[in-house]
């Protein structure tokens, strides 16, 4: 980055006095090897080693995207890159800045490039903020290299990036980080000399609470750590405690392991109150799910579970609403993502319920585990391949398109289980219109026409 002298003297302070700057800045890795989580993005060769000097050749490296959710790392690579090349490296927020400065930042690289032979490595970061227009300003520079382009975005590029920049560019998905990378910052953070050096230790259970704040989210946990640091300094203890912790961030530690009984507690909560249609419950565990840092997409797996299994076609528009609520998850992710899940459980909590589709799969299950079969009648069975004919296969087949009314007055079950009947309706929301149905189709397959 071209540092202006307001940039140098901020540096310099930086340097001298270490706690001017937030604890997550200071604890920026320096080097690629110091990153944690990502390794996908790291091995020998990848765009980003090359982005920092690695490798040679005639390939020149590529302009990429980085794609993730928050406080995965997105502006920690960009500044890795910043650090470890020799490169002009100057740096763009698209909620400041427009076509102007990015033509400036263009005409800038040129003039480098042309008069002293140096690269331009720019950061544009939340580029999903630009318009078209904008995006399109960046093209001429990315197509012919004028300058490298490390993009940054919270959300889905296919949507919000234009075609022809995706098409120049590399897309580098980032990881959620997990808890275990998200201990090793924290760990980090408290030993290291530009950390907090070992002023306080961390003990396991208020690490634990700290992790679930973060949410796989690193700015986030380191945020949290500096407060209740510093708060515990004040207090002269030697250890951040959890009730420290918690007054500092004002969150509870609620009781909730992932990986343990109250996951599955709550979890199961949340549906029997689904089930039972208290929307106020369903959304209690829900948030209680949300607040301890779930994943989501577990979450809306549960809701499609229920949409077939207490809901049925009592409201045929349970599980469709339920999946496509768990594609919305997964593509927006927390904290929007809350908002789609709650939209879910109160439509799942609020619509009539019927389990008869999960008491017919059931019976269904159960007789053929029993070994009440039977063969499939010669009817029904494949008459397409040469010498079915001579086998009876597919003779005596009715074409139910050919008769009145589609439903041809024939045997599909196999003979041991002919009279069984799987499916019971309920009269319950729209399943009354299946109840309806289901007998009268039942006698127009037995021939029964009266």
């Amino acid at each position: 980055m071209e540092p202006d002298l307001f940039t140098a003297a901020a540096e310099d302070r930086q340097e001298k006095d270490p706690s001017s700057s937030p604890l997550a800045v200071r604890m920026r890795p320096r080097v690629l090897d110091e990153v944690v989580g990502q390794q996908h993005l790291l091995r020998p060769g990848s765009p980003l080693r090359r982005l920092v000097g690695e490798g040679s050749g005639p390939a020149g490296p590529s302009s990429v995207i980085l794609w993730g959710p928050p406080g995965t790392g997105k502006t920690t690579l960009a500044y890795v890159v910043s650090k470890a090349t020799d490169k002009r490296f100057v740096e763009l927020s698209a909620i400041t800045a427009g076509v102007k400065e990015v033509r400036a930042v263009i005409d800038g690289a040129r003039r480098a490039s042309g008069g002293y032979g140096r690269e331009t490595v720019l950061f544009l970061d939340e580029i999903h903020r630009f318009s078209k227009a904008q995006q399109d300003s960046l093209l001429p520079a990315v197509e012919n290299r004028w300058v490298t382009l490390i993009a940054a975005t919270t959300e889905n590029p296919y949507f919000s990036i234009i075609s022809p920049l995706l098409s120049r560019s590399l897309l580098l998905t980032l990881e959620p980080l997990t808890d275990e990378d998200v201990r090793a910052l924290l760990r980090r953070a408290l030993s290291e000399e530009r950390g907090l050096g070992g002023a306080v230790g961390l003990p396991e259970d208020t690490e634990s609470h700290l992790l679930r704040i973060a949410g796989g989210d690193a700015r986030r946990a380191l945020t949290a750590l500096e407060a209740s640091a510093g708060a515990a300094i004040d207090k002269g203890e030697q250890e951040v405690s959890l009730a420290t912790l918690e007054e500092t961030v004002d969150r509870a530690a609620v009781s909730y392991d992932r990986d343990g009984d109250q996951h599955y507690d709550v979890a199961s909560a949340l549906i029997k109150s689904i089930r039972g249609s208290d929307v106020d419950a369903a959304l209690h565990y829900l948030a209680r799910m949300i607040d301890a840092g779930e994943d989501p997409r577990f979450i809306a797996r549960r809701l499609m579970i229920s949409a077939s299994e207490d809901i049925g076609l009592a409201d045929p528009a349970a599980l469709p609403l339920a999946v496509a609520a768990a594609q919305a998850v997964a593509m927006i992710g927390f904290p929007e993502a809350a908002l789609t899940l709650s939209h879910a459980t109160i439509a799942l909590a609020l619509a009539p319920k019927s389990n008869a589709a999960t008491l017919a799969i059931g019976a269904a299950l159960q007789d053929v585990k029993k070994g009440v079969a039977g063969q499939v009648p010669p009817h029904l069975r494949d008459g397409h391949y040469q010498g079915a004919a001579k086998l009876g296969h597919a003779q005596g087949y009715v074409y139910p398109h050919d008769v009145p009314g589609a439903i041809a007055a024939q045997q599909y079950l196999p003979e041991g289980v002919k009279d069984r009947r799987y499916y019971t309706p309920t009269r319950y929301g729209a399943e009354g219109r299946y109840a309806d149905v289901v007998e009268k189709v039942r006698e127009r397959l037995r021939g029964d026409t009266s």
